[in-house]
């Protein structure tokens, strides 16, 4: 597996941190140590981020990790740790950051639900776009909401991939709308990816709840 080389852009040491404690949570101490080894990152090894939102994880080695999976559970086994991965680092890392985004207080938590997407969805992105170099937006498209990310840590640096591959921004996404919605799960699908040569990475959120 080809090393990716560094970004130059970061996400902060408490997101990767959190990450890797919810990989080896699902995989396991040996599993998690396994995949590191293979994404050229040794040294992370009993030795993980610091708990801070110091900018210092570089997109290349977020990215390098979400690959090892893939490589070594393959393309299913994979999405499926990558997706619980983003959950859990969005249930540790940013619901935290709900009252700093103005949706955790009891004002937002009354809205129809509708009104908290519209609301929730951009607080999200910006939180993003603050504290890492992460740039998301997001477009309202009548039934479906469109979450973008333009410069993306997931990917960052793959090339000539046949399908999507953010599955730890799905998982994420699908645990910011649960929290956002009170509870709620939504589809939601990643329609292009820059690992496959689009320009974004864009994820198509189903307004209507699927639970």
């Amino acid at each position: 597996m080809d090393q990716i080389p560094k970004s130059g852009f970061y996400y902060p040491n408490r997101f990767a941190l959190i990450t890797l404690k919810a990989l080896e949570e699902v995989m396991g101490k040996n599993g998690l140590n396994a995949i590191l080894n293979m994404a050229h990152l040794p040294h992370l090894i009993d030795n993980y981020p610091s708990e801070n939102l110091e900018r210092e994880f570089d997109f290349s080695q977020y990215s390098m990790i979400n690959y090892a999976l893939e490589e070594m559970y393959g393309p299913r086994g994979g999405r499926g740790l990558a997706l619980r991965a983003g959950r859990a680092t969005f249930s540790d890392a940013l619901r935290n950051f709900g009252a700093m985004a103005g949706v955790g207080d009891l004002a937002f938590k009354v809205l129809p639900l509708q009104q908290k997407l519209k609301l929730g969805l951009p607080a999200m992105a910006k939180i993003f776009t603050t504290v890492s170099d992460q740039h998301s937006t997001v477009e309202d498209h009548g039934d479906e909401f469109h979450y973008i990310i333009h410069r993306c840590p997931v990917c960052w640096g793959r090339h000539g991939e046949d399908r999507p591959v953010c599955f730890i921004s799905t998982g994420l996404i699908q645990e910011s709308l649960k929290w956002v919605s009170g509870g709620n799960e939504f589809r939601v699908n990643e329609s292009e990816c820059i690992a496959k040569g689009d320009d974004v990475c864009r994820f198509v959120i189903q307004k209507e709840p699927i639970s």
